[in-house]
């Protein structure tokens, strides 16, 4: 069942692209340096950007569509959640890695749960007057 309505699913979207950029800093491994830190960063701010471009409430560029979005969403997701083992930091104090492995995993899960499409708006919300 897909019940997280796009409109919501974008909030967020730009809310964990802030909170990855951040995350190096508010969960204290920002000396660690290197992919652990380069990697959220850098997939916070591709996800800002993406969102922008994405085909829904909170895109003012909108032309990828959703699903697109979504499959991008799954990448990077998987890619945090892995990014541990895969750059050699799983080894680090669990500051450094768990947040990868936690974020990469919610995201996973907010996008199973997320409509592939915007829903369609009556007349007007979209700012058109509505006739009888």
């Amino acid at each position: 069942m897909r019940f997280i309505p796009t409109k919501v699913h974008g909030i967020l979207d730009y809310v964990v692209g802030i909170a990855l950029i951040a995350a190096p800093w508010v969960f204290g491994f920002a000396a660690v340096g290197g992919a652990a830190v380069v990697i959220p960063v850098v997939l916070g701010i591709g996800l800002i950007v993406y969102s922008l471009f994405t085909n829904y409430e909170w895109g003012p560029f909108g032309f990828i569509p959703m699903p697109v979005h979504l499959m991008f969403d799954i990448a990077a997701s998987v890619f945090l959640a892995l990014s541990p083992w895969i750059f050699g930091f799983a080894g680090e104090a669990l500051n450094v890695w768990l947040p990868h492995v936690v974020v990469g995993a919610a995201v996973v899960v907010v996008v199973l749960f997320s409509q592939p499409q915007p829903q369609p708006q009556p007349a007007a919300v979209r700012g058109r007057a509505v006739r009888a």
